[in-house]
């Protein structure tokens, strides 16, 4: 039997070979849709422009005229819809004008309001004061709205660590205060601070905030004008220090009363704030930021 088995191994039917495994052929990867990608970009930028048109965008601050409230290097959220759209509400202020505004609706006094001076395409932010129809004029730094005057506090102090501006005269400590000789003192910390002067006024329907009084100044006398149909007034709060309604365009102002079409949205609240004070070095991203400041309303309160 085993010699059976023996010559069948020899002569017999062949042994059962196994067949070696074939490689399959490997996967090919898809290149990038490069067209797709584009598209989603696309798509991606057309949403937050027009999230920024229609709904919200941010807003920094870039100068003093509206201290104390608002301070240089405050990025705040500026809302788009509480007035209506005009054709400086796209982000990028390419239109030409267009009068009216859709769902339009005129600002309150005392908002915050985000403007556009006529000819220009720069932001200003500024405190609306009168509406149409007013009589307005300012006398001694006094607004007088239609024959009243605007109720101004007494002159008080707070002591602010760094606003942003112009260093003055001390730019080693870091502090910018630029509010007149003796602005610029020294806490009990040793740290310096800016000694603002201030005087709260409260508009005619109760609402009120603060102001910087920094004595005379070519903008305390203006008027009387009447405000025209669907213009406002506006003033910065850092009264002697801010270009608004009282400058002339040619001096970087608005002009005079300003064309509701050229609002382009109400300021909100304060995301953050940077002191401009950081550097590339990591140890010193702690002084870049101002502490307190997240969150904050700028609303105007109204008395009760």
């Amino acid at each position: 039997m085993s010699e059976d088995l023996a010559l069948n191994d020899e002569i017999g039917e062949p042994a059962e070979k196994s067949i070696p495994a074939v490689d399959a052929p490997a996967a090919k990867r898809p290149g990038t849709d490069w067209a797709s990608e584009l598209r989603g970009i696309f798509w991606l930028i057309l949403a937050v422009l027009g999230f920024h048109t229609f709904v919200a965008k941010p807003f920094y601050i870039p100068s003093e005229s509206m201290l104390p409230g608002l301070l240089v290097g405050d990025q705040l959220v500026v809302s788009k819809y509480p007035y209506g759209w005009s054709f400086v509400s796209p982000t990028f202020h390419l239109l030409p004008f267009i009068h009216g505004r859709l769902l339009g609706r005129l600002p309150e006094r005392g908002d915050v309001v985000i403007v556009t001076p006529p000819g220009t395409k720069t932001d200003y932010i500024k405190r609306l004061i009168g509406l149409p129809g007013d009589r307005l004029e300012v006398r001694g730094g006094t607004v007088i709205l239609n024959g009243v005057a605007v109720k101004r506090g007494p002159l008080h102090y707070v002591d602010v660590p760094s606003y942003g501006g112009m260093p003055q005269p001390a730019p080693e400590t870091g502090l910018t205060c630029d509010l007149g000789e003796g602005a610029l003192r020294t806490a009990p910390d040793g740290s310096a601070i800016c000694h603002m002067p201030l005087v709260t006024e409260t508009l005619p329907n109760g609402r009120h905030y603060e102001t910087v009084e920094l004595g005379e100044s070519a903008g305390d006398n203006y008027g009387p004008i009447v405000i025209p149909p669907d213009h406002v007034f506006m003033m910065g709060d850092n009264r002697d220090r801010s270009a608004d309604s009282r400058v002339p365009l040619e001096q970087g102002g608005l002009g005079g009363p300003v064309p509701w079409e050229y609002l382009g949205g109400r300021a909100e609240f304060i995301t953050f704030s940077k002191t401009g004070l950081g550097s590339w070095n990591p140890l010193s991203w702690g002084q870049s930021f101002r502490g307190g400041r997240a969150g904050t309303s700028l609303h105007a309160t109204r008395e009760k």
